[in-house]
């Protein structure tokens, strides 16, 4: 009896130790609005009650996604200096270190001022300086290096690109930064008319019916003046910055060579035809880059416009040179990524900027950024770039335009929160580091739930999803052959780390 009783005993254990290797759980990490980033763990089903929302193969061999990063910006810099030394180390540490929240290793840099920069000024504002006498970088000495050395302190591998929002004003056929004229410049009225061209109306020019497009008018002029010795001038301008960075410890391994040619702006812009962008690329810069810097990938773009027809012009390109190595996918470019993923299967895409949404810092903001991530991974992208990463009060420009940032500060009591944007990416940025590969996504959807997988290169499943309802929602994901079955809290970003 004694033996049977001990035999019973032993198997009772084996059947409880057997249960619990077989019990998958994950970790859980939660956000709402009143609380971020709670964790908790939750055990796997190896049956569902409900349909999944999406079926995750674990084994599955998708894209993989290389770097998380963020823009350096005169206007960030300048808000973290409100802040005390040991805040700023503190919010550096958080954004870039390793085991920080976000984990960026990769930053964006304007060449020239952008439209977060303090105030206009280029590399090289000397009329006519075809030899580049006079190029510099003092200003960016100023603020950005700076913000990048700090950066550097907390992640010594960041990794840089480049790309210029206006080329200096006496490179551009209307003389000036901007490229339309308002309040907030002093641009001539008189040489708005250069963009369209009003008084020839061409098919091409006039505002096109479909309210979708953007923009639903294209310029008819290259801003950049496309004389010879200016085209070369700029391809070498671009090897120049190169130069310079390099000699600050700051290896700049990308370019493109326009942000936004499709934003018609009062701030620093520089509108491009298909034809002057092709004209550009393939005879000027890309050979240039090849001869002087074959180590810097050239990416076409930044595109962001919809205008699959103009898009497709440029990349279908049969001079398209060897050292074109992608494509940069930003604002109303993300509605034809699938399409030119698909036409253009050999580059890789990239999410160049963030959207950067009009100062609310609000949680209607961070879902807007949760769903953008989901939607540019789903997609293909495997980096993927903040704009703003810390902006004061409301973030407005000097040419007056309100954005968010991931991070606030109040410039009257020197104080800073981390805004709702900051623990979207770290729903992402902190759990799907580089070398993952991306499994599978739900976009958003009428249900309003979007679902992302990414397996990390130790091999565990991790699984993003929110629910974007004003009440709760059941949700159901299945992760190989086993079930996370859950409730999402009503307006909640998640992540679930599935061990190996």
């Amino acid at each position: 009896m004694k033996h049977s009783i001990r035999h019973m005993a032993l198997f009772c254990l084996g059947t409880l130790i057997c249960s619990a290797v077989s019990a998958q759980r994950a970790e859980w990490y939660t956000t709402t609005e009143a609380q971020p980033m709670t964790r908790s763990r939750i055990t796997l089903k190896s049956k569902a009650t409900t349909d999944p929302l999406i079926h995750i193969d674990t084994q599955a061999q998708g894209p993989v996604f290389r770097t998380w990063g963020t823009t350096f910006n005169e206007m960030d810099w300048a808000a973290l200096q409100l802040l005390t030394p040991q805040e700023r180390e503190q919010i550096l540490h958080n954004l870039f270190a390793p085991d920080g929240d976000l984990r960026f290793t990769g930053g964006r840099i304007g060449m020239n001022a952008n439209d977060y920069a303090l105030s206009w000024y280029s590399c090289d504002e000397v009329d006519g300086d075809f030899q580049l006498h006079y190029f510099n970088i003092d200003r960016d000495r100023q603020h950005i290096i700076p913000f990048i050395h700090a950066a550097q302190q907390h992640q010594p591998a960041l990794t840089f690109w480049a790309s210029p929002w206006s080329p200096p004003s006496w490179m551009k056929i209307n003389h000036h930064y901007a490229v339309q004229s308002n309040p907030k410049n002093d641009l001539s009225p008189q040489l708005d008319r250069l963009l369209f061209e009003d008084g020839d109306r061409s098919v091409n020019e006039q505002v096109n019916p479909d309210k979708n497009l953007f923009p639903r008018r294209l310029t008819v002029n290259d801003y950049l003046i496309q004389d010879p010795r200016y085209l070369q001038t700029y391809a070498n301008y671009f090897c120049r910055f190169i130069d310079e960075y390099a000699k600050e410890n700051i290896p700049i391994t990308m370019v493109m060579y326009q942000n936004e040619a499709y934003s018609y702006t009062p701030y620093p812009g520089c509108p491009w035809t298909p034809e002057g962008a092709i004209r550009f690329n393939m005879e000027y810069l890309a050979p240039t880059l090849q001869r002087q810097h074959p180590e810097v990938a050239l990416y076409m773009g930044t595109f962001n416009t919809n205008r699959h027809d103009n898009v497709s012009q440029i990349l279908s390109d049969p001079r398209m040179p060897a050292n074109v190595k992608g494509v940069g996918i930003q604002w109303e470019g993300r509605q034809i990524l699938p399409r030119l993923r698909r036409q253009f299967p050999q580059w890789e895409y990239i999410c160049s900027e963030s959207e950067c949404g009009w100062g609310s810092f609000d949680w209607g903001a961070a879902e807007h950024t949760f769903e953008l991530i989901n939607h540019y991974l789903g997609h293909g992208c495997t980096q993927y770039y903040n704009w703003n990463a810390i902006l004061c009060d409301q973030g407005e420009s000097v040419w007056g335009w309100k954005q968010n940032a991931l991070i606030q500060v109040n410039s009257q009591t020197r104080t800073f929160r981390y805004a709702p944007e900051y623990y979207a990416y770290m729903h992402y940025s902190r759990y799907i580091p580089s070398g993952s590969t991306l499994l599978g996504f739900k976009p958003e959807g009428a249900d309003r739930m979007p679902v992302l997988a990414a397996r990390t290169p130790q091999g565990q499943t991790v699984v993003v999803a929110a629910n974007f309802n004003g009440e709760a929602r059941s949700a159901t994901i299945q992760v190989g052959r086993k079930y996370i079955e859950t409730t999402l809290p009503a307006h909640s970003f998640h992540t679930f780390v599935v061990a190996r």
